[in-house]
């Protein structure tokens, strides 16, 4: 699998920030509106991601394998995983958190598949 799910991962937010700062990650929080599902992309950083609110699934670009997700779960995405978000049909909250900070229009730019030829 391109990406790893932990399910039940944390109780708080609390115990998100603590693993966060275990890591030295650089944390934001993403709250998305009812959507569909995101194509097949990619990013150029590693990515760990915490379901706070909601729940959807994750489909692994290499496998085809669709993982759902709920509050609870964390999720670490390496550089260059490929995968597309689900579509939801409530508010999700996630807190996401990055090796480096970096700024808000490039913090989750999404590349397309076939950029990663070029890697």
């Amino acid at each position: 699998m391109a990406f790893q799910v932990y399910r039940h991962f944390f109780d708080d937010r609390e115990q998100v920030l603590d693993d966060i700062r275990s890591d030295d990650y650089w944390p934001t929080t993403l709250v998305t509106k009812p959507s569909p599902a995101l194509e097949l992309h990619w990013h150029d950083s590693e990515v760990h991601g915490y379901v706070i609110e909601g729940r959807t699934w994750v489909l692994d670009g290499d496998s085809g394998e669709r993982v759902e997700i709920a509050a609870g779960d964390k999720l670490v995405f390496p550089e260059a995983a490929l995968h597309a978000e689900g579509e939801t049909s409530e508010t999700m909250i996630y807190i996401v958190a990055l090796p480096e900070p970096r700024p808000f229009d490039d913090f989750l730019r999404m590349h397309a598949p076939d950029e990663l030829s070029g890697r």
